[in-house]
């Protein structure tokens, strides 16, 4: 195997035009580094360079293994950026937009944690329900929930979660009214529903069966923290996302209805422009999401 410090004495001569200025450049002797490069020229059994005392020109195979000499050098110089900017405390500023269900459910909780692990970075959340365009609006990261994938846009996309759509309800709600048994008889319960031409909901068990029930609609919103105080004030069977309602369901406040059915998946994805993905502040935010992700599945 080659010995990865020739190869880049190697490169440096070449870069330098020469041993003299490279030895400079490098901090070493002049002799040391000749030798270096004739031991790889030995242990490759080929002529690299053509070296007089007045000249110093490659070699048509010593063209050729430059090129690939060059690439290794720049991929060790990337992972030692990598490593100095992972271990570089987190600074600066770091942009995030998310929607407002994401914000009260995962932001509020997690941004302080981080924020107060790392006191020289600042973090800017932009709140919001409107289409963002990550790159032209200078954001470094932003938190989608989405049922179908992302369409590929150019950027790092990094799955975050992904959960059930679930029915839930309040136990007065169930007492006064039943808990149904079968997704059938959801017809003959109050919905609360997410929009004025989303009356149905197709559920899906284990099994991979799949119906269609439309409850009576009893209240619409098109936010789902509303449909969440909804549900729990005892007005209806709402159709959520798992982590809308987890404390809720945590707490007693709210019931599972039709453990076995969902109404879907929604995946929450870490997206981020290429040139922002290894800044320290952002590591450090994309980090703890995935950190913190991780800890409410397994709790």
């Amino acid at each position: 195997m080659l010995n990865l410090n020739d190869l880049l004495m190697f490169a440096a001569a070449v870069e330098h035009g020469g041993f003299a200025a490279a030895s400079r450049s490098l901090g070493i002797p002049k002799s040391t580094l000749s030798k270096r490069v004739a031991a790889l020229e030995a242990s490759l059994d080929a002529r690299l360079i053509h070296r007089t005392s007045r000249s110093f020109t490659l070699t048509e195979v010593g063209r050729d293994f430059y090129e690939h000499a060059r690439a290794a050098r720049i991929e060790m110089e990337a992972a030692e950026d990598v490593v100095r900017r992972r271990v570089a405390e987190p600074s600066g500023t770091v942009r995030i937009t998310a929607s407002v269900p994401t914000a009260q459910s995962l932001l509020a909780e997690l941004l302080p944690r981080i924020a107060r692990a790392f006191p020289r970075l600042h973090i800017d959340l932009d709140v919001t329900d409107r289409f963002v365009d990550v790159v032209q609006e200078g954001y470094d990261i932003a938190l989608r929930s989405h049922f179908a994938p992302l369409p590929d846009s150019g950027l790092v996309q990094r799955p975050l979660d992904v959960e059930h759509i679930v029915l839930l309800a309040a136990p007065g709600y169930l007492a006064e009214h039943g808990e149904p048994l079968a997704p059938a008889e959801l017809q003959q319960h109050a919905g609360l529903l997410v929009g004025s031409h989303a009356r149905e909901w197709t559920l899906t068990d284990a099994d991979g069966s799949r119906v269609t029930v439309a409850p009576r609609p009893r209240m619409t919103a098109n936010e789902s923290v509303v449909l969440l105080g909804a549900a729990e004030a005892g007005l209806g069977i709402a159709c959520l996302p798992e982590h809308i309602c987890r404390d809720a369901l945590a707490s007693g406040r709210l019931l599972r209805v039709l453990p076995g059915w969902h109404a879907g998946r929604v995946t929450t994805t870490i997206v981020m422009p290429h040139r922002r993905g290894l800044l320290p502040g952002v590591r450090a935010v994309v980090d703890g999401l995935v950190e913190h992700a991780g800890q409410q599945r397994a709790g």
